[in-house]
């Protein structure tokens, strides 16, 4: 069932028909491994976007006397954004709560996710 669920958006009528109609089960089966990932290093992980300055080198225009227009390079500096990963301290009796809960959640949409898709296999056949 997992590799079925793992479809693209785009694709035959019967992936698209999985995909959209197993979005709820793919979301929380996310959801419980990163819980589970968490629980197991003893952090999680969260991410922030910060802004470096870093120089460069950039292209300048100058103008001659006869009307020459050239190009040179100059040392200038450029803001870029980086995506740093940072650990955070988890409270570990809410992290197994919340994974108890998914996990019971997850195990009641498994058998109407797999319902799904035997509908979906029923409604649009793949040709061999």
């Amino acid at each position: 069932m997992a590799p079925l669920l793992m479809l693209s958006a785009c694709g035959t009528p019967q992936e698209r028909c999985i995909s959209r109609n197993t979005d709820e089960y793919r979301t929380i089966s996310n959801l419980l491994s990163t819980v589970e990932g968490n629980l197991a290093r003893g952090y999680a992980w969260e991410e922030r976007e910060v802004v470096r300055t870093r120089l460069t080198e950039c292209r300048a225009y100058t103008r001659k006397k006869d009307g020459e227009v050239t190009t040179y390079y100059e040392p200038c500096w450029r803001d870029y954004i980086d995506t740093e990963r940072y650990r955070v301290p988890i409270d570990p009796l809410a992290e197994q709560r919340r994974r108890d809960n998914l996990a019971a959640r997850k195990a009641a949409l498994s058998g109407r996710t797999a319902e799904v898709i035997k509908a979906c296999k029923a409604a649009f056949p793949e040709e061999s």
